[in-house]
């Protein structure tokens, strides 16, 4: 049977799509009271008091506390990648004591018997605040006159020096600089942050969160508890999306098991959307100046970027995110020497965290602004630059600047095939023809090449695949889906193996009792660290079921065939006496058995996938309106599982990818009160701003797995926005427009333009 390859529908859509799928504000814990935050409204200041005695007097409030009514410590930072780190700014309050530091930062917690009384009940706190200067400008809060923490005496919480200490300029015939921003996003993930709480009777408490990581969360709450991990049991529930944001513990999540036990009772917390755009991590956020050293024929040999990461108020996820971007500083390019300098600043604005790609489409845009800039500069169409400065196919694996080792590719291959998808030379003869004839409507063709990361972060990961007496098979992981198609992907290489119904394959995951390894899901790794466990468990199933096949058949195991295609076992040269999957399953069972394997992986390495994008746009220089007509992708992630699902994920990635370029972005004033805080200002794109993308994959095969898979869930994230900037650019060049910084609104177009 030959599953993998194949076209298949998502098994869990039915699910989704009939709404049988439960989701935490689905759930309901008998004897639940709901958790409601308090949250700061001013973006720094001192907290002089917070009063609960009002709220609770209230009917219908179980309890109200601040600060000073728990015993609780500071949480560490995530694990911050790379650099040196001042440890004076680490760590993050539950809830905010002595000071605030940004818009929606919790500052007490009200439990109510129903969440209509939440709204009522936060009024009555009474917060008085000592105002203090904000600084909301990344470039401002390195200079240090406003300071986040006085005691420390700086803003800047990490400091990043990779490469070529020594690396100049001098003797290059082009050198070029460019000041890019890669502005704020949001997440925005369509179920916001959720979490229940309940204690049993024998000392543990359930967890039901919704989250990317519930092996992540699992230590994070069993810390502030003060108890063993094994006394926290994470439930599985439906999560929908997550895009980076839900990777770790929030402190308004951690602080419901707090309350639930202190009060005695289940609890429940659910965020508005009102909060999530105040409150959830942020993306991006970094201001990139970059240099590149190139001869007369376009050969780039030097590139250097100088990095200032918005950190926002607390350290996190995000802190490290320069380091990041180190590992793809040369992205697809044969740049023999490289340096990288930056700093992460606190601002009193929301914390940064990951966000789809997290820090690797920051220095793809960079360097993909930088290839139209040299190719102006010298008169050279931007794909002839890239042709001659990209990796050779003959090359891999090939060790970049960075230290970086890519594991396949075929970089000019994946930019020769969207060339011809769009018929790149008849676009170039149309936009000739409509700058001639004038009019209102210019035409831009963009295009990226870029080299992403997976699995560069791959904790320990498990696999079981067991066989029940019916002939189904459960298959258990770590990894928890939340939008990427697991169960079908997981099912197909099951399948594949054994020959077992991809219908009779169940899904069990997300539960830290049932799974209590796991590396849970992100930085684009399921595929190959959890697909390849399970894969791995199936081979290890097949191998035992041909050893028992063989003491049932009386016969040697060198002699018998699995049938997949009928999913049944015999020796060579007698099919007509045959065993089945529920043959075996019985006759373990029976014997006090279970037909079952598991596999726990810590050898997960990181995969290198790649791709090639152009991007098509129509822009109106009368109202600066910018329209993506076309996006063709060719996206490198190795071999193709499920066609239609890799395609998904392109097309969600490709969605957010071309928001960012036009239409996303956090803002706020001077004084750190946010400006978009509601989706009617902060432009989230719908099906009618995105185009139905035309895609291909190219498979190199990557030598890191037996399954040849690298990760293709942030791959469209990273390659369309300099597409598509680069396309406007390239529309508005005949006006002598060289940049303009994201997102390229009609105000920006337009204002550049005028």
């Amino acid at each position: 049977m030959t599953v993998i390859g194949r076209r298949e529908l998502r098994l869990e859509d039915k699910e989704l799509l009939t709404g049988s799928a439960k989701y935490i504000s689905d759930l309901t814990v008998d004897g639940s009271a709901f958790v409601a935050y308090v949250r700061s409204s001013v973006a720094h200041a001192e907290l002089e008091s917070v009063d609960l005695s009002s709220v609770r007097q209230m009917p219908g409030v179980v309890g109200a506390f601040s600060a000073s009514d728990l015993d609780l410590t500071d949480i560490p930072s995530p694990a911050l990648a790379g650099g040196r780190v001042n440890a004076e700014l680490l760590g993050r309050p539950l809830l905010a004591h002595d000071k605030v530091r940004y818009v929606g930062e919790p500052i007490a917690a009200v439990v109510v018997e129903h969440p209509s009384l939440a709204e009522d009940a936060i009024a009555l706190v009474d917060v008085k605040y000592n105002p203090l200067a904000a600084v909301v400008d990344p470039e401002k809060a390195c200079q240090d006159g406003t300071l986040l923490y006085p005691q420390a005496g700086t803003n800047v919480v990490a400091s990043f020096e990779f490469g070529d200490s020594d690396l100049i300029f001098d003797g290059f015939d082009i050198v070029l600089s460019q000041r890019l921003i890669n502005h704020r996003v949001l997440s925005a993930p369509m179920e916001v942050r959720g979490c229940i709480a309940k204690w049993e009777e024998d000392g543990r408490v359930s967890i039901w969160l919704s989250t990317q990581a519930p092996h992540l969360a699992q230590p994070a709450f069993a810390r502030v508890l003060g108890v063993d991990k094994d006394r926290v049991r994470l439930r599985p529930v439906a999560v929908g999306g997550g895009f980076g944001a839900k990777a770790f513990a929030y402190p308004e999540e951690l602080l419901v098991p707090v309350l639930s036990r202190i009060l005695g009772r289940p609890l429940k917390w659910v965020e508005t959307r009102s909060e999530s755009m105040v409150s959830l991590t942020t993306g991006r956020g970094q201001i990139t100046t970059i240099t590149i050293g190139a001869d007369k024929n376009g050969i780039v040999g030097a590139v250097d970027f100088d990095v200032l990461q918005d950190n926002g108020a607390y350290t996190g996820i995000g802190t490290g995110m320069p380091a990041v971007g180190w590992l793809l500083a040369t992205g697809p390019y044969a740049i023999p020497r490289a340096r990288l300098k930056g700093r992460s600043v606190l601002t009193n604005t929301t914390p940064t965290g990951a966000y789809r790609g997290a820090g690797r489409p920051e220095p793809a845009y960079a360097l993909e602004r930088m290839m139209d800039l040299l190719a102006s500069e010298l008169g050279l169409d931007p794909a002839e630059v890239r042709r001659r400065n990209l990796i050779p196919k003959s090359s891999y694996p090939y060790l970049a600047a960075t230290g970086t080792k890519y594991d396949s590719g075929n970089l000019t291959g994946a930019l020769d095939t969207v060339l011809e998808l769009s018929k790149y030379d008849q676009l170039r003869l149309e936009q000739a023809r409509i700058r001639e004839a004038g009019g209102r409507s210019r035409l831009g063709i963009g295009m990226s090449v870029f080299v992403d990361v997976a699995g560069r972060l791959s904790p320990p990961e498990s696999g079981s695949v067991e066989v029940l007496e019916d002939g189904s098979i459960v298959v258990k992981t770590g990894s928890s889906p939340h939008g990427q198609g697991h169960a079908t992907v997981w099912a197909m290489i099951v399948a594949e193996q054994t020959g077992i119904e991809m219908a009779k394959v169940k899904f069990i995951y997300g539960d830290t009792d049932e799974v209590p390894i796991g590396g849970d899901t992100f930085g684009s790794k399921s595929l190959q660290s959890a697909g390849v466990t399970v894969h791995r468990a199936a081979v290890k199933l097949v191998e035992r079921s041909r050893e028992l096949a063989a003491n049932m058949l009386e016969a040697s195991v060198d002699d018998i065939v699995l049938d997949t295609d009928k999913g049944q076992f015999y020796v060579q040269g007698t099919p007509e006496i045959a065993l089945t999957w529920q043959d075996l399953a019985k006759s373990e069972i029976e014997a006090g058995r279970r037909l079952e394997e598991t596999v726990t992986f810590e050898g997960s390495q990181p995969t290198y996938p790649n791709g090639a994008y152009i991007a098509v746009v129509e822009v109106d220089i009368e109202t600066g309106h910018v329209k993506v007509r076309q996006l063709i992708t060719c996206d490198d992630a190795g071999r193709i599982i499920n066609p239609l699902i890799a395609e998904g994920q392109v097309h969600g990635g490709v969605s957010q990818g071309i928001a960012q370029a036009l239409y996303e972005e956090l803002r706020y004033d001077t004084e750190g009160n946010p400006l978009t805080s509601t989706f009617a200002d902060y432009l989230i794109v719908s099906a009618c701003e995105v185009p139905s993308f035309d895609g291909t994959f190219q498979e190199t095969l990557s030598d890191r797995n037996e399954l040849g898979v690298k990760g293709i869930g942030e791959s469209g994230s990273i390659g369309s926005t300099p597409a598509v900037v680069n396309a406007v650019i390239d529309a508005l060049s005949e006006f002598g427009i060289r940049h303009i910084d994201m997102p390229l609104s009609p105000e920006r177009v337009w204002s550049s333009l005028n």
